[in-house]
């Protein structure tokens, strides 16, 4: 049965990606990090290393993405003030998971948090694309 659940929410999650805007894949992709990060501590209170390090590691390759997908020529300072705050990150992560440090996910979680509220406070009429 878990399974097929698992299954299910990965085609529902692919046909979300397939079908959403630019704006909604970061909306998702941020959501997506927090998730993993509030599993990753929980794996540390539970002493499932494997499963930390498995989580630190999606997590980082979601920054990543995020990251990649920053225009730097439209975005000015804002996007070079992410891309340092996303290198930021990474080096927290992955000092995370050396460290199996709570602290630094915590702090990574924060700033996630952070960049999120203000995405989604975006409204409506200013998240479409131009053409």
């Amino acid at each position: 049965m878990r399974g097929s659940l698992k299954a299910y929410k990965s085609v529902a999650v692919d046909s979300q990606r397939d079908i959403a805007s630019p704006y909604r894949i970061v909306q998702m992709l941020l959501a997506g990090a927090l998730e993993r990060l509030a599993k990753a501590r929980s794996a540390i209170e539970q002493e499932k290393f494997s499963q930390r390090g498995e989580l630190i590691g999606k997590t980082i390759t979601i920054v990543q993405q995020l990251q990649a997908s920053l225009d730097m020529e439209a975005g000015g300072e804002v996007a070079a003030n992410l891309e340092n705050l996303y290198d930021f990150m990474v080096r927290e992560l992955m000092l995370a998971n050396s460290e199996n440090s709570s602290e630094r996910l915590e702090g990574v979680s924060r700033l996630l948090r952070e960049i999120k509220e203000s995405w989604d406070a975006i409204p409506v009429e200013q998240q479409a694309v131009p053409a």
